[in-house]
This record gives C-alpha cells, structure tokens and sequence, in this order.
C-alpha cells in the first residue's frame, strides 16, 4: 500500500511581499494569499482526500481552511508542522539577515539548527504518511520545512538553497515501502487561472 502525500506551502503574507523571515511568527495571510488559498483549493477539490493537516500558525491553517471548506475534510492542526524557528532572525528582510550571518552563525541567534529541522520534517510527515497507508492526505506547511523535506527524499538535489517554492505550491509525494518519492514540485497551475 502506499501514500499519496500533497504538501502545499502557504498562501502569501505581508512578509512574504516584504522578504522577512516568518519563521514561528504568526503572521496572517494578505488579500492576495486569501486568494491564492481559494485558487489552490478549487484545484485540488477533485482529489478524495482522507485527512487535511496543518501547521498551527494561522497562515497555514487559513489556507487548509480553504481546501477543507470545498472538500467537507476537517483540519488537524499540528505543531510539528510548524516552520524552522529563526530565534532573533525572524522579523528580519533576507539582505538583513545574510549581513548578520555573514558575522555570526543562526545559532547565536537562537535558530533551530538545520538538522532538527529536517529530522521534524521528516519524522511527522512519515508519521502521516504510515497512519494512512492507502489514502491520499494534504498537508499545509511552509516553505523552509517543504524545502528541507524535499532536500531529504532527492539526496540534495532539490530543497533548500535549491528550490523556490512559490506560496500555495502543491508538491506531490508518494510513500511506498517506507520510502518516498517526488511526484511533482511547485504546482502552480492553479495561480494561472
């Protein structure tokens, strides 16, 4: 049996427009992400999902409100989902944060270390994937934890420092035999409509 997994990052926020580090900063979702949530949600309304997923910070979670109100599948909100933390960093544009780490490491920082990061990504999302051996499931999470996820089941060859994945890109999973495998990465047809 296996597991189709879609992995959605989030619809856009203020920060997003801006380049700030979010991190585990709960930051809302704009107009526009409102929108791009709704895109993704009509898109994929035609797949039988099982279950719906989330992180529990409030931009993930309005975004699988929105795949969860055409489907009828209710949301779970999960921490583990959370994206990494960024300590002091967070708040920060991505030119402010590359000339502080260019004199210091994330670490002094408070920032959750990569690698925990990824163990988290990748220890919840098979935790998942094995409670639904047979079903298809969506999970809504964010761009650093998809990326490092991603980073993962390619060996490196596509994730994080790789990748860009754009907000309410649907990247496609399917875990057989306890091993994963990429379908599809960044789907935005949806945001061409």
């Amino acid at each position: 049996m296996e597991t189709i997994l879609y992995l959605i990052r989030h619809g856009e926020t203020a920060w997003n427009q801006l380049r700030r580090i979010q991190g585990h900063s709960d930051i809302a979702l704009n107009e526009t992400g409102e929108k791009q949530a709704e895109k993704m949600a009509l898109y994929l309304a035609p797949h039988s999902f099982k279950a719906i997923y989330s992180s529990d910070l409030q931009r993930a979670l309005a975004t699988a409100n929105h795949l969860s109100a055409i489907t009828g599948v209710p949301v779970t909100a999960l921490a583990s989902l959370r994206e990494r933390y960024y300590g002091q960093l967070e708040g920060l544009t991505f030119e402010e944060v590359k000339k502080r780490l260019a004199v210091a490491d994330e670490a002094s920082y408070g920032a959750e270390p990569f690698k925990e990061a990824l163990q988290r990504a990748v220890k919840v999302l098979t935790e998942l994937a094995e409670k639904h051996l047979g079903d298809t499931i969506a999970v809504v999470s964010h761009g650093g934890f998809i990326n490092s996820f991603l980073h993962h089941v390619t060996g490196g060859k596509q994730g994080t420092g790789i990748t860009r994945l754009e907000n309410t890109g649907v990247n496609l999973f399917r875990y057989k035999d306890k091993q994963w495998e990429v379908i599809k990465v960044n789907d935005t047809k949806h945001l061409q409509r």
